[in-house]
């Protein structure tokens, strides 16, 4: 009984080798281990450890690669990062005509290209795999928490209470704020080119749009000073944020000097959020985009439906805070600074180098303003600049301020049937290929604005407008940064003259955030006289035999003194009206179209 007891009690011997195993197994594989590097140098470690690691990088490169196009090795480690540091258009053309998917590997990111409108267009439209892709600072410059990082249902229900605006009406609202910047800077822009010598005019017009847009988004609530210092020093965030740069805000870098830009601005939105929330509780009339968005929430909670859902406990419309609405705000600054200012540069360079077209704008601009240049701009008014409408569509086919949007890979993507893109690499759509895809538009590296009037192909081809994107992140902007470019183009067309030297280099594209002419010489303008406009208008008339009715203004636009001319047919019709031009009036002077050389 004692022997069954005691084996009762005995615990076999494999047992415990079983228990015992892993933790031994491991012992002696680091041993293994040991006794071999025993036998090695430092140097023979660490290349090894290199080689093992380039192994790596290529083998993971060339998996992820697959069957789409690319090169067939990486530089070790970094790949094309150099030339990522400096693009150039010209690469990225011959990455984009490469084929319909192509790819590069910089550092640990795998890049996929999706270079046709189609496949262009299912990257924006699958936001259950891929979501919109910043670079890794951009949260810590933009604030993690900004609404721009929301992703799927949230980021629907938060752009819900954007969408208002941009209403045709809320740009109505916009538009008499705008066109006080307009004279202001055609003013000064008038001011600097006094001494009759070019000079360079691009940080203009990004001061222009910088303007533009703050009056718009905050109104009078911010001080010039904050006007001028965030419009001087912008384009350090943009500097900040390019697609290639060093992940860690390290001091006096490029992300440092950004990021202490961006505090600025998200302190000065946050201050004006403060004074719109009491203006509109005092029950001012909204001026610009932040009143508007305040005025919605104070009524939405002040809306029966409010009420009778907090007596019953139920969710409420959310009231958002002053930093909530100011990095909103900042996003609004952010997506459209670089957009607008490469758009307008283009605008005034692609004018004065076609002056038929010029000569068109400035008569549409004259017909539906009834012949008064200073007729205040409205949405009824914008409604009938057709050409100048076609023009500023054409531009933004032609130059495109954005030609790519990454977005990173949430989950296994198999964008074709042949290619699955892998979870965690950057999908790249372009939009140039598309803008400019010869199956849709005739002639597509030509500047064609006719293409947009009725009858044109343009129109038609609604998939390939992808300027403004598509899909649930397509631009919330885009009716009022038309509206925008239409109502400055238009208006400088009245007021000034320039003229633009073009060199061999005047259409290539340097890329810088958006794509900018390559050779920006200076600008030099002059004022628009009254009476040139009229007489213009007139010429264009006769020259086409049509007999049109003298607006009604006429006389109040051409000053004194009468005097006495002779004229040949067919401007004899138009002789009384000529009697009350200047005795020094030159209709074509010397200097028309002074010098916008961008």
């Amino acid at each position: 009984m004692d022997e069954i007891a005691n084996s009762s009690t005995f615990t076999p011997p494999s047992a415990v080798g079983s228990a015992e195993q892993p933790f031994q197994t491991l012992v002696e594989s680091f041993e293994t281990i040991g006794r071999t590097l025993e036998g090695l140098s430092g140097w023979q470690i660490f290349f090894s450890i290199i080689i093992l690691s380039i192994t790596y990088d290529q083998c993971r490169y060339i998996w992820n690669k697959g069957s789409i196009v690319g090169p067939s090795l990486k530089i070790p480690f970094m790949g094309p990062f150099l030339e990522s540091v400096n693009p150039k258009f010209s690469q990225y053309l011959a990455k984009w005509n490469s084929g319909p998917l192509s790819c590069v590997s910089v550092f640990h990111k795998f890049v996929v290209i999706a270079s046709t409108r189609d496949l262009a267009r299912k990257v924006f439209n699958s936001p259950g795999y891929v979501s919109p892709c910043v670079v890794d600072v951009a949260k810590k410059i933009l604030r993690p928490d900004n609404w721009v990082f929301l992703d799927g249902r949230a980021h629907v229900e938060y752009r819900k209470g954007l969408n208002g605006l941009f209403s045709r009406q809320a740009i109505g609202m916009y538009l008499p704020g705008q066109e006080e910047i307009y004279d202001a800077y055609f003013k000064r822009w008038l001011g600097l080119s006094k001494e009759g010598k070019p000079i360079p005019f691009m940080s203009e017009f990004r001061d222009i749009n910088c303007a533009v847009s703050l009056r718009t988004f905050v109104g009078h609530y911010i001080s010039d000073e904050a006007v001028k210092e965030i419009s001087e020093n912008y384009y350090k965030i943009t500097a900040a944020l390019e697609l290639v740069n060093f992940p860690i805000i390290l001091p006096w870098t490029k992300t440092w000097y950004g990021k202490k830009c961006a505090d600025f601005v998200l302190n000065e939105f946050a201050a004006c959020a403060a004074k719109s929330r009491i203006a509109m509780k005092e029950g001012k009339e909204p001026g610009c985009t932040m009143d508007s968005w305040i005025k919605s929430m104070i009524e939405a909670k002040e809306s029966d439906a409010a009420k009778i859902a907090a007596a019953k406990g139920l969710p409420q419309i959310r009231e958002f805070s002053d930093m909530e609405i100011s990095m909103t705000i900042f996003t609004f600054l952010f997506a459209s600074q670089d957009a607008s200012s490469s758009a307008t540069t283009w605008q005034f360079q692609i004018m004065a180098d076609r002056p038929d077209i010029m000569k068109k704008i400035r008569e549409e601009q004259l017909r539906v303003r009834d012949g008064d240049p200073h007729k205040k701009l409205d949405p009824d008014l914008v409604d009938k600049m057709v050409y100048t409408r076609a023009v500023v569509k054409e531009q933004l086919r032609y130059r495109p301020p954005v030609i790519m949007v990454p977005y990173e890979v949430k989950k296994s993507f198999q964008i074709t049937p042949e290619y699955r893109v892998p979870k965690g690499a950057m999908v790249v759509p372009t939009l140039y290929p598309a803008l400019h895809d010869p199956e849709v538009y005739n002639d597509p590296d030509s500047f064609v604005p006719e293409r947009w009037l009725e009858g044109g192909e343009a129109e038609a081809a609604k998939k390939n407008w992808l300027v403004f994107g598509a899909g649930p992140h397509v631009c919330l902007g885009q009716n009022y940064a038309i509206m925008n470019f239409m109502s400055m183009i238009g208006k400088a067309s009245l007021m000034m003259d320039w003229e633009h030297h073009a060199t061999p280099k005047s259409e290539d594209i340097k890329v810088f955030a958006t794509i900018f002419p390559e050779v920006c010489f200076p600008m030099l303008l002059q004022e628009q006289h009254r009476t040139n406009l009229i007489f213009r208008m007139i010429v264009s008339w006769c020259s086409r035999s049509v007999i049109h009715t003298l607006p009604r203004n006429y006389l109040s636009l051409c000053p004194p003194p009468p005097i006495s001319l002779t004229f040949t047919p067919p401007l004899q019709s138009f002789q009384g009206f000529f009697l009350f031009l200047p005795l020094n009036y030159k209709p074509f002077p010397s200097s028309l179209a002074g010098g916008c050389c961008i």
